[in-house]
């Protein structure tokens, strides 16, 4: 008895470790029930079951799993009869059409289709529909529809079809009425609201979407605003919150809190560099350090520095080289670490480009700097993306560098298309007459990268219309070429004696030729007719016809600004030469302009710009009254424009020689409480002078100055700018203009 209680025992345990199947059959035979539009053999194939094969339980169990899988089924129930398989099934529904009441926009309708998960001919699922239902509402709201109201229902069309239908009330967007900005903000509203993406609602602004609340901007936003204040000096900002409050039914408040925290500065600057590489090449970057030592802390710099040291990696050719930085803070003292070494080199296997819908890829390649089969560098990389961005082509830019099974590098560069096409209308009134502006441009032609503009602008003076063809980047020479038409019709009847029409077109081409400094050269041909007054002298009558000119344009520009816009420090010179190939008055006109920037504290822009300019004729005749030069008001304040210099009888008949010589520079706030003004005092001196068919006319030693005071105030209905000038120096028969004004927009 004892013996056998003992086998059993040994027997159970065996049996417990050997897997148990309560069957085994050879599989003959596969029977489909329940299925309406799934054939018999897909659902075979969906289920891998075979016949032949021996099948147990667990073989169920997978079979069952894999017919879920596929999505296209509620119930699945699976019977083994002996050497049958019973495979019973009910379908989801198929969708036939998902179809969207309420909203017609292309603009709307194509980022809702783009998120949803249930699409034209896919299996419908009760969950997931939900989902899809507050996605839409989701997106809406990124889009400024807070307000919107969406249902869903399902129209049966038999034999197991359905239509999915979604109808959207999309309701008032959401405006932003008012920005504001609380804490310690140490800038004035008006400079924080130009450096945020987000716009307060103004009617003007019908094109324009920022106006409206967008969760994604406002993420931006706060990025803007951080960026801004750490180039500022402010290292350790906190944008606290950033909230939306509603005001009423449709109108929001965007409030923006910030605590600036203590000021930030530049202590010791540091660059390791490898015992190999030569310091006399890094020599730029040891006099930049000394610069910025006890400057305010500034991401931007540290951005300089970097671009520095990349291009001094790149002209020297150095392979496979990192940079990196380290900071160190001591109180309000910033220590900084630049460390260049070499990293493990490798080759770049492969380039590819997705995404590229519209935009053809050689337009993209042309922005690279690495090509195929070249050594990897993360700097020519990181570039290669900033340059493929600058051309405002796409939404998004993004790169995912993957070891290739050579041991090499595989860049994958996805670009998100956008639309490329802008409406842009102006208009302005002013103590100088009224502006109407309009124009359409198309900056991605074809997908060729070819930018085509279209302006006309009407003023007091000037008719003047232009439509512009520009290739960036001609036959991937790193030159652009361009083509230009233009007429002009300028009427100066009333202060010089006559008007003129000219028409005629334009091209040429220009490029970098080192750093920051370009030359541009062009061919320009025009016919111009010349009317003059009765009451005009006899010389200047005698310019009364038509001139065909064709000239030789030549330019030189270098621009060390900051950035376009809003300048703070560095400079802009260009200087022009027009060269007669075939001109009934062989003119020479040339034009020196150079603008500096430069900040004395936070809020202070100081900038002195300067412009000389000749025109005259190479073989002793008189130059033509259009091609003579005229002071602008902008450049003169206190004085009318074109009213100014030689006279003729009672016409202003400008002049051979220009010059000018403008200091500008911004003022603190003066007005308590107001975020929305910006003072500027300036002085200005100029001189015009010389007129070549009468020494007696010539002016020269007449210099004109004046010295004032400038308001820009940022109104409901626009910019608002007043200028008050006192002139310093004057000539009798000088028009001058103590006060005036300018009110216009861009939209």
């Amino acid at each position: 008895m004892y013996k056998r209680i003992i086998k059993l025992i040994i027997i159970s345990v065996v049996l417990a470790l050997i897997p148990f199947k309560t069957f085994s059959q050879t599989l003959k035979e596969i029977k489909i029930y329940g299925n309406e539009r799934i054939s018999d053999q897909t659902i075979i194939v969906f289920s891998k079951a075979e016949i032949g094969n021996q099948i147990n339980e667990n073989d169920l169990n997978t079979y069952l799993k894999n017919l879920y899988e596929k999505k296209f089924f509620k119930n699945v129930n699976l019977k083994l009869d002996g050497n049958v398989l019973f495979i019973s099934v009910e379908e989801e529904p198929l969708i036939q059409n998902v179809i969207f009441n309420g909203v017609k926009a292309n603009k709307i309708l194509d980022p809702i289709k783009s998120i949803i998960i249930l699409k034209d001919r896919s299996s419908f699922k009760e969950n997931l529909f939900l989902i899809d239902k507050k996605r839409i509402k989701e997106n809406l709201k990124l889009m400024g529809y807070y307000f919107s109201d969406i249902s869903g229902s399902i129209e049966d069309l038999g034999d197991n079809r359905i239509n999915l239908i979604y109808d959207i009330n999309l309701g008032e967007k959401a405006k932003i009425s008012k920005i504001t900005f609380t804490g310690n903000k140490i800038f004035k509203d008006k400079k924080l609201r130009n450096i945020i993406a987000s716009e307060e609602y103004k009617f003007w602004k019908f094109i324009s979407g920022k106006k409206f609340l967008n969760e994604s901007l406002i993420d931006l936003d706060n990025k803007l605003l951080r960026n801004f204040y750490l180039n500022k000096g402010y290292y350790n900002v906190e944008i606290n919150s950033s909230f939306a409050k509603l005001l009423s039914n449709s109108e929001f408040e965007l409030v923006f809190n910030i605590n600036a925290n203590k000021k930030y500065y530049f202590e010791n600057l540091e660059l390791k560099i490898s015992d190999d590489y030569d310091k006399n090449n890094f020599k730029k970057i040891f006099s930049l350090f000394s610069k910025l030592k006890g400057t305010p802390y500034s991401i931007n710099s540290i951005d300089n520095v970097l671009e520095l040291i990349d291009e001094i990696v790149i002209s020297q050719q150095y392979e496979s080289i990192n940079a990196t930085v380290n900071e160190a803070v001591i109180d309000n003292k910033i220590n900084m670490v630049f460390e260049v070494k070499e990293t493990e080199k490798f080759f770049v296997e492969r380039i590819n480009i997705f995404g590229n819908n519209v935009t053809e890829e050689k337009v993209i390649r042309n922005q690279l700097l690495v090509d195929e089969g070249d050594p990897y560098n993360e700097i020519l990389n990181t570039k290669s993306l900033n340059n493929i961005r600058s051309l405002n082509f796409f939404k998004t830019v993004k790169s995912d560098v993957l070891n290739s099974d050579n041991n090499n590098k595989i860049i994958n560069i996805t670009v998100e298309e956008k639309a490329t096409g802008e409406i842009v209308a102006g208009a302005g009134v002013g103590t100088e007459g009224s502006t109407i502006m309009f124009g359409v441009k198309e900056n991605n032609f074809l997908g060729k990268g070819i930018s085509l503009d279209s302006q006309l602008k009407l003023s007091e003076e000037d008719i003047k219309g232009n439509f512009t063809v520009l290739n960036p980047n001609f036959n991937n020479s790193d030159k652009s070429l361009f083509f230009n038409v233009q007429t002009l019709e300028t009427d100066r009847m009333s202060t010089s004696g006559y008007k003129t029409n000219k028409s005629g077109f334009k091209f040429g081409t220009e490029f970098e030729y080192y750093n920051d400094f370009n030359i541009g050269l062009a061919s320009s041909n025009f016919y111009e007719k010349i009317s003059t007054d009765s009451t005009a002298s006899v010389r200047q009558q005698k310019q009364k016809g038509n001139y065909w000119d064709s000239f030789i344009n030549l330019n030189f520009t270098h621009d060390k600004r900051n950035q376009k816009f809003q300048t703070s420090r560095g400079f802009y010179s260009r200087y022009n030469i027009d060269l007669p190939i075939i001109s009934d008055t062989n003119s020479f006109i040339n034009e020196f302009r150079y603008k500096h920037y430069s900040a004395l504290y936070d809020e202070n822009i100081s900038t002195v710009g300067l412009t000389l300019s000749s025109a005259f004729s190479l073989d002793d005749s008189d130059i033509k009254l259009s091609e003579r030069l005229f002071i602008p008001s902008n450049r003169l304040r206190g004085f009318e424009g074109g009213k100014v210099g030689p006279k003729d009888g009672n016409d202003f008949v400008g002049g051979n020689y220009l010059a000018t010589l403008n200091l500008t520079s911004s003022l603190p706030q003066i007005l308590p409480n107001s975020q929305d003004t910006d003072f500027s005092i300036f002085l200005d001196v100029a001189n015009l002078w010389g007129v070549d068919y009468d020494s007696s006319l010539n002016d020269s030693g007449k210099i004109r100055s004046s010295i004032g005071i400038g308001l820009d105030w940022f109104t409901a209905i626009g910019p608002l700018s007043f200028t008050f000038a006192q002139p310093l120096s004057k000539d009798s028969k000088d028009i001058t203009q103590e006060f005036s004004f300018n009110l216009g927009t861009t939209f």
